[in-house]
């Protein structure tokens, strides 16, 4: 916050800005959230049906689990989540969140960063269940850990101890039915223990650990939870036959990465809740990080909130990103200084272009008179919005349909091409127009009811007439006569055109089509499929402009994909030789700032003997670097150090400079040479 102030102190209404950047992101972020408690629901609600069932079993002392302990059977759940694994956290979190408030409270989640062997694996368990801090590494030379007063032994049978002294004091307190009726949890509850990367763990710990809960599941009640990011054949490859069989899996999938990333885009960008908006490059560098690097749909919300932010930080004019009842109250509340900042504007500077020279006038010189222009361009831009995602959804119910997907078969990829480009002018776009001209009566009367739909849930008011147009379509295709005659002309892309795999035979077919309508007369049918493919042709190059192509755009798009991309992609090498060689950059100091490539002797020592090793070649002599140390250290503590000889250099100078060279070393900037004993090899070259 004080750097977001700080760095804009010298633009207006920056505090404005500042809590305007604030509420917008705790807005998504709530949406966001409610989004993702919402697509977890179903796994979680199928988990602890599981669960419930589990532990049903044991409480009645039923068939089942009599079979389960004669087989010493541990009731386990394998979820697979992907290999998001960045996400896996949040969905470890709610779901232990769910079971403690509904199943039972003693839930332990274990890493295996945490759990190197059995010991440790029980110290952790037995830690988190009597919620007591374990410090693994202080207790290393010991099994036990502290509970209250007493010191409790890390074993299957203390815990088991321990379980019954918990449950049979719960049950004292409370009488068995005023119990189950007043109680979220159950009675006897289980113990749940989640692995929370199952992949991680070493063969032998989990080895152990199944075996021993094994020989106690008639007297614990303990319930395995699997996280799996790769697949279920990951249990089968860790544990043998003996000890896998001792566990009775049920198996879990959680919603899709990529199902998850759309159904976000989905809510939080194509909507008009929220007055920000990503650019085309923007969004498609967001994807590509998700596509190529992560999958992780917490990097692409964070990724999205470093857009918002860098937004409001660089764009003076984003204290008029706002909700549309904010709107009229901050356009008339704006500087001059604020005012000419919209005349710099380049989409401002086109729009005043296409005004009449009066207008003209009025624009640049009458702030009144802007404010009032901008009022109604901000309007106008918000209408926009509300029409392009209502549009936008009834072209992708054309173009999803299609063989091929031409424009890609999710909406995202659909909303970067007509953000980036006017879509219609595309190839892409076109041949979805030839395959849409192509579609048989049931699948054009299935779109267009869908569009119906769309454009009446819309909250724009500009569809009436597109509404009853397509109803009036619809109208005509029931009444058509011909039916047959249909059946026989119109070609099915999901029969004829699938069949042809290779874009070859595709645009063979299309050519095919061509000549025939060339030497034929087109039917009513066909003359009525044309017609509805053209009017909505129509709607997309009225409402589908790209939105660098309206008025005042630059307020609430981020367009800045250079320096997202900046952000986002690390480039660790550039980074070093920056704060290596330009130690001013990230330490702020500009006493350390060195002009013409000189070397200053107040710099850290590492950047010292990094500037250094830049003048050298491959192999550097260990001694003719310390003696060019020394000189740069010494150079303004004595001005008479050159009449020294190298070899009364001082012995503080010298472990700097072997510290200094280790370092670097430890970067990866050098490595010791078997070729000579005194010198030291290079490992980078050229610049950054």
């Amino acid at each position: 916050a004080h750097e977001f102030r700080s760095a804009s102190s010298d633009s207006e209404d920056t505090e404005l800005r500042f809590v305007t950047c604030q509420s917008l992101w705790s807005q998504i972020k709530s949406e966001t959230e409610q989004i993702q408690e919402d697509l977890n629901k179903q796994l979680l609600d199928n988990l602890v049906s599981f669960l419930s069932r589990s532990h049903s079993d044991f409480q009645e002392k039923t068939t089942e689990w009599t079979c389960r302990m004669k087989f010493r059977e541990i009731p386990t759940a394998a979820l697979v989540l992907g290999v998001n694994v960045t996400d896996h956290d949040l969905t470890f979190r709610g779901l232990s969140d769910v079971l403690q408030d509904n199943i039972t409270p003693y839930v332990a989640l274990l890493e295996a960063k945490d759990c190197p062997g059995i010991k440790n694996l029980m110290q952790k368990l037995m830690g988190q269940l009597m919620n007591c801090d374990i410090d693994v590494d202080s207790l290393e030379d010991e099994d036990c850990v502290q509970v209250s007063q007493n010191r409790i032994r890390c074993s299957m049978s203390s815990l088991i101890s321990w379980y019954e002294s918990v449950t049979k004091k719960i049950d004292s307190e409370t009488p068995s039915k005023k119990r189950n009726s007043s109680s979220r949890h159950w009675q006897s509850p289980p113990v749940v223990v989640i692995f929370k990367d199952m992949e991680s763990f070493t063969t032998k710990v989990l080895q152990d650990f199944i075996v021993i809960s094994s020989q106690h599941i008639h007297e614990l009640p303990l319930v395995l939870i699997f996280g799996i990011a790769t697949s279920p054949m990951i249990i089968h490859r860790l544990l043998p036959h003996s000890v896998s069989s001792l566990l009775c899996i049920e198996l879990f999938q959680s919603l899709s990465c990529k199902e998850h990333l759309s159904t976000i885009i989905d809510k939080l960008l194509l909507t008009s809740q929220f007055p920000f908006k990503l650019g085309g490059k923007v969004l498609q560098v967001l994807i590509n990080i998700f596509l190529y690097h992560d999958f992780s749909v917490q990097n692409f919300i964070k990724g999205f909130q470093l857009c918002i932010v860098e937004h409001f930080y660089s764009q003076p004019l984003s204290v008029l990103c706002c909700h549309l009842v904010d709107i009229k109250k901050r356009v008339y509340s704006l500087s001059h200084d604020q005012c000419e900042n919209i005349r710099r504007l380049p989409s401002f500077r086109r729009y005043v272009e296409k005004q009449e020279s009066g207008k003209q006038i009025e624009l640049l010189t009458n702030d009144s008179f802007l404010k009032e222009e901008t009022e109604k361009l901000l309007e106008d831009l918000h209408v926009y919005h509300e029409n392009y995602v209502s549009i936008l959804r009834c072209l992708h119910v054309f173009t999803s349909s299609l063989p091929k997907y031409p424009l890609g078969k999710q909406i995202r990829e659909l909303h970067c091409a007509c953000l980036e480009n006017r879509v219609w002018e595309t190839e892409e776009y076109e041949s979805s127009l030839q395959l849409a001209r192509m579609l048989n009566k049931t699948d054009l009367v299935t779109m267009l009811q869908q569009c119906v739909e769309i454009l009446m849930s819309s909250s724009g008011k500009e569809f009436d007439r597109a509404v009853e147009k397509l109803k009036e379509f619809l109208t005509q295709f029931q009444n058509l006569e011909g039916a047959s005659q249909e059946r026989d002309v119109s070609i099915s892309p999901h029969k004829e055109l699938q069949k042809k795999t290779d874009l070859y035979h595709l645009q063979k077919t299309l050519l095919e089509l061509k000549e025939s309508r060339r030497s034929k007369k087109l039917t009513k049918f066909e003359m009525l499929r044309f017609e509805v493919v053209d009017y909505i042709d129509s709607l997309v190059r009225r409402y589908l402009v790209p939105a660098d192509d309206r008025t005042l755009h630059e307020i609430v798009y981020f367009n800045a994909a250079a320096v997202l991309r900046g952000h986002l992609n690390a480039a660790p090498r550039t980074a070093l030789h920056t704060a290596l060689n330009n130690p001013h950059w990230y330490l702020k100091n500009q006493a350390l700032k060195c002009d013409g490539g000189g070397i200053s002797n107040k710099a850290p020592d590492i950047c010292i003997v990094y500037k250094l090793h830049l003048e050298c070649g491959r192999l550097i002599n260990l001694v003719d670097w310390l003696e060019a140390f020394s000189t740069v250290v010494m150079a303004a503590e004595e001005p008479n150090a050159n009449a020294a000889s190298s070899d009364q250099v001082d012995d503080i100078i010298h472990a700097r400079f072997i510290r200094a060279v280790s370092e670097l070393e430890l970067l990866g900037f050098i490595k010791p040479s078997k070729q000579k004993t005194d010198h030291v090899a290079r490992l980078t070259w050229g610049g950054c």
